[in-house]
């Protein structure tokens, strides 16, 4: 394997298109580039002059709750990461109830992360530790490391449609 270096925004593209948890980014970039699972041999340079980026995705409708936040810089002023987590979420809810319902479908190999009933997260795993998102009828485990949220997020928020660049934006505040 190689290591390189993306910029976040691009991270954070490639991340919101991650179909499940632990699939990964070499598994995400093959089904973007619709490429077969193994590549033997690197194409010429030539064969890349035809590629042509992918359309972006148009912002969710009702995003207002969600612009006024990150212009508020309220996320900033937030010490605690959970704390950021859990504001980002309620506005998301906020923004489009219905869509935030896709939260249910994220899931990781072992763990749901989303419900409507704690008892569901408390059963995927030993340290779960569930917590209600605010002014929502949804809970989230939250015993998860920054960069997992973040990805959560950002699973979430494409799924509801949001732009990448919206998405990268509220990730880096997480």
């Amino acid at each position: 394997m190689k290591t390189i270096e993306l910029d976040d925004d691009l991270y954070f593209y490639i991340a919101s298109q991650t179909r499940h948890i632990g699939e990964s980014a070499s598994d995400i970039l093959r089904r973007l580039l619709e490429q077969p699972a193994r590549i033997k041999a690197i194409p010429p340079a030539s064969a890349l002059a035809d590629v042509t980026p992918a359309e972006p995705q148009p912002v969710a409708a009702g995003s207002e709750a969600l612009t006024r936040l990150l212009a508020s810089g309220a996320l900033q002023q937030e010490e605690k990461s959970i704390n950021r987590f859990m504001l980002l979420l309620s506005t998301l809810y906020r923004d489009d109830p219905a869509g935030f319902t896709q939260a249910t479908e994220i899931k990781g190999r072992k763990r749901v992360y989303f419900s409507q009933d704690p008892e569901a997260l408390r059963a995927s795993g030993s340290t779960t530790k569930p917590k209600p998102v605010p002014e929502t009828p949804f809970w989230v485990i939250t015993n998860t490391n920054t960069s997992r949220k973040q990805n959560m997020v950002a699973q979430l928020m494409a799924s509801m449609g949001y732009d990448e660049a919206l998405i990268a934006e509220a990730c880096a505040l997480v």
